[in-house]
């Protein structure tokens, strides 16, 4: 248990440092966009939004489990921070209609792409909280790049010790 405890301390330090100094979701509206990206430093994604504006996607995967959206207006003006990664967002990708680039400029990169015997295409795996609970969602990518289903596993958060 301890050696859990050092390694998530760890790992919580060097995400902090390497996110830099500016913490997401406490950033103000009305923040011009240049010192947004000044402290948070480069997005993961840019997406162009259908008013003129921008949104920044700044991505803590694979080791983190958020993903979050900072909508700036025409102006380049800060109007708007969520956090992206957690179920009602997974639940909201339309089996069959939306697509890899739909999912990317959603969540960005993946944590891992994988592959099973029983399904042709890639599965894009995102880590996250669900409340207090460590989660997986499985985004099933057919060879088309179309969304065929999401799924959801818990992810263990506990490192065995080898036996000896």
């Amino acid at each position: 248990m301890r050696r859990f405890l050092s390694v998530s301390i760890a790992a919580s330090l060097v995400a902090l440092v390497l996110t830099g100094c500016m913490v997401p979701q406490w950033q103000k509206p009305g923040m011009p966009q240049a010192e947004v990206e000044k402290g948070m430093g480069k997005p993961t994604v840019v997406v162009p939004l259908a008013d003129g504006g921008t949104r920044l996607v700044y991505s803590q995967q694979p080791a983190g489990q958020q993903v979050y959206h900072m909508d700036f207006d025409a102006q380049h003006r800060l109007t708007r921070v969520e956090q992206v990664l957690d179920t009602a967002h997974f639940f909201a990708l339309r089996n069959g209609v939306d697509t890899r680039d739909d999912v990317y400029r959603m969540f960005g990169p993946p944590a891992k792409v994988e592959g099973v015997y029983s399904f042709k295409g890639d599965i894009w795996t995102y880590r996250f909280m669900d409340n207090t609970f460590a989660r997986r969602a499985h985004v099933h990518i057919d060879p088309q790049g179309v969304v065929q289903k999401v799924m959801f596993t818990d992810e263990s958060l506990y490192i065995r010790e080898p036996r000896r």
